[in-house]
């Protein structure tokens, strides 16, 4: 019997995947339980359906992520501390104070997706940012002392 998973089922397989199980197996427990549906013509149809979709959906999400990462290539933003005679500041900047900034300036990008240490003296540093798993950009803080 071939069955369509709708759910991760430990020993069978994972959500979406096409199996062939024991006739028993498949009536008394799969489908019983919704975990699975029978592979029909109209199930395989609307799996592939879901599929193409998904995979549509995750190369816009790419383009856009692409798009974003044009944009925000080489900005360069400043934060003014107060800073010591040895020019090690008071505080920090940190990537919630980055991720405020970028949404000041119209980019909602989460504090999560900014790899950077906390930014503990004056200079010029390098940010990371992941846009996407397969898209990051590169931004750069400018912490003056005053």
């Amino acid at each position: 019997m071939k069955v369509i998973l709708t759910a991760d089922v430990r020993g069978c397989g994972k959500k979406g995947e096409i199996k062939e199980v024991a006739n028993g197996y498949g009536q008394n427990y799969l489908l019983k339980n919704g975990l699975a549906r029978l592979a029909d013509a109209s199930a395989m149809s609307h799996k592939q359906q879901v599929e193409s979709a998904n995979a549509f959906h995750k190369a816009r999400e790419l383009e856009e992520a692409k798009a974003l990462a044009k944009k925000l290539s080489g900005l360069q933003m400043s934060f003014k501390l107060k800073a010591g005679e040895n020019g090690k500041t008071f505080g920090s900047v940190t990537s919630k104070e980055i991720s405020e900034k970028l949404a000041e300036l119209g980019y909602s990008i989460d504090k999560k997706k900014i790899d950077s240490d906390q930014i503990k003296a004056a200079g010029r540093y390098p940010v990371s940012l992941k846009l996407h798993p397969e898209v990051s950009a590169q931004i750069f803080v400018m912490v003056e002392a005053i």
